[in-house]
């Protein structure tokens, strides 16, 4: 580098008492040198004051000066080694937009604060479609979605046509995500029938039967979803029910429409919203009432679910997304930066947590943040989300898999040493990633596991969508009358203990 003009580069500077930094980029030529006050974090520049400038005259004066700040620099940046020190530059101001220390109990109490804040108006719009059908549904677009609709379904016509505007290699994708779904949920169903002979007499069992009739909302708006498409119904699919409806805002995007084809959809609905959850529980004059309705929504969508369980049986309430993240000092921080931002761009209201026993961790995870989010295309939504995400510092990683076992995620990283330990310990947790290699998104699209799943806490008592929730059992049992010997005086003593003399009586004729 030439003496006469040279430049040092996003150094991570202390900052002085009153705030502000002592050195920052500097650059030095033969007529003069400018010297700005800078933070920078890897290139992400903060604030930027041309403070003065100074006429040299002579090279050895403009080298002077230089080994003069390096040396000044590298004996502040030494003497600064903890990166969460309060005033550290990982502290500043800009990064606390992004990246911020949490306590578990604000991250339960946001995550579930959210959904009652809309009850009100949800229970509004369900009064809505109640009393009047279809014209509440219509209207309801035309408010929400701007959106003034002819027809509720979507026509065959729609989306055969929709072929023509997806490529060749996003129908092949979607086509290998559903093959792989597939194979995943046919391992999870039950046997149609089984029986066992518990003594001489006595035979129980199990017989498990589809629902009839079932409702998959599908959020749109902000982005497409064709993989929930697949995610919600393909499960359906494998476990037999006949009649899948699916309900998703207007405008419907050609690619969950080419989606809707290949799961085999049997009725689609441009609708939604809280309108659409409740026109699936309640029924309207188009569309008939179904069973029960999964998929994710915001938190509208979630709430309306919860209020109208008494009509239509859920999955469970899933409303924004959300990353936990458990990691050790041998974890990779562009992993987990990418992790975050990678929820974060889902919705204004998602939010990501890491619990980790490394403070330095910590501060790089944020460094890497600042650094990813620069140019991403959906920097404005990721603001939003970050704003109430950040870190727990643990004080042992038993102690972090506590707290994560109490946040109860909806997406859980294990990103440790020995992260088959780790799982050991962990007892909520929606859907888990285990190792650097697996991101959230190889669960989102094409792993086949599915991405439904329990959030705001509730994967401390629901699971992630499988064939199952698509399934009832009805106990089954056949016995004999040698098996009835064998058991009746047990069943009219403990009938007649609870004064039912009609039950002891119903087994006391067939004994005699």
């Amino acid at each position: 580098m030439s003496i006469n003009s040279f430049i040092v580069r996003s150094l991570q500077l202390p900052p002085r008492k009153n705030g502000t930094h002592a050195y920052g980029l500097l650059t030095a030529s033969r007529e003069h040198t400018e010297f700005h006050r800078k933070t920078s974090l890897r290139g992400v520049n903060i604030t930027e004051v041309n403070c003065f400038r100074i006429q040299w005259c002579s090279r050895l004066s403009v080298m002077f000066f230089y080994v003069l700040c390096v040396f000044r620099v590298r004996q502040d940046l030494i003497s600064n080694t903890d990166p969460l020190k309060k005033g550290n530059t990982v502290r500043t101001k800009h990064l606390l937009m992004f990246w911020q220390p949490l306590s578990v109990e604000s991250w339960i109490g946001m995550r579930r604060g959210s959904l009652s804040d809309v009850k009100d108006s949800v229970n509004t719009i369900i009064e809505d479609v109640r009393v009047n059908g279809d014209k509440a549904l219509f209207s309801l677009t035309e408010k929400f979605d701007h959106q003034k609709l002819s027809s509720l379904e979507i026509p065959p016509e729609e989306i055969d046509a929709a072929y023509d505007q997806v490529s060749p290699e996003l129908v092949q994708a979607l086509i290998e995500a559903e093959a792989r779904i597939t194979q995943f949920h046919e391992l999870q169903k039950s046997k149609t029938l089984w029986l066992e002979e518990m003594e001489p007499g006595i035979t129980l069992g199990v017989k498990t039967t589809p629902l009839d009739r079932i409702g998959a909302y599908i959020p749109g708006g902000r982005a497409a979803y064709p993989s929930t498409v697949l995610m919600t119904t393909v499960a359906a699919r494998v476990a037999g029910v006949p009649e899948i409806v699916v309900c998703t805002p207007p405008k419907v995007n050609p690619l969950t429409l080419v989606a809707l084809d290949i799961a085999g959809v049997d009725e689609a609905y441009q609708l939604g919203g809280a309108q659409a959850i409740a026109a699936m529980a309640l029924g309207t004059e188009t569309i008939r009432p179904v069973q029960k309705i999964v998929g994710p929504g915001n938190v509208f969508v979630t709430q309306a679910k919860m209020m109208l369980r008494e009509y239509a049986d859920i999955d469970f309430p899933a409303g924004p997304s959300e990353i936990g993240i458990i990691a050790d000092a041998s974890a990779e921080p562009r992993y987990i930066a990418a992790d975050v931002l990678a929820q974060a761009e889902h919705d204004p209201n998602a939010a990501c947590v890491l619990v980790t026993d490394s403070k330095k961790l910590a501060a790089e995870v944020g460094e890497e943040i600042a650094v990813q989010i620069a140019d991403a295309p959906r920097r404005d939504i990721m603001e939003k989300a970050l704003a109430h995400s950040g870190y727990v510092i643990a004080e042992s990683m038993e102690d972090a898999t506590d707290l994560m076992n109490r946040i109860a995620p909806e997406h859980l990283s294990i990103q440790t040493v020995d992260a088959l330990s780790t799982l050991s310990g962990i007892r909520h947790a929606g859907s888990i990633f285990i190792g650097p290699y697996t991101p959230v998104a190889c669960g989102d699209y094409a792993s086949g596991t599915n991405h439904v799943l329990p959030t705001a806490g509730y994967a401390k008592s629901y699971s992630a969508l499988d064939v199952n929730h698509f399934m009832k059992r009805s106990q089954v049992q056949m016995v004999t009358r040698e098996g009835l010997e064998s058991i009746g005086d047990v069943i009219e003593a403990l009938a007649t203990a609870e004064g039912l003399a009609a039950h002891a009586n119903s087994v006391r004729l067939r004994r005699e």
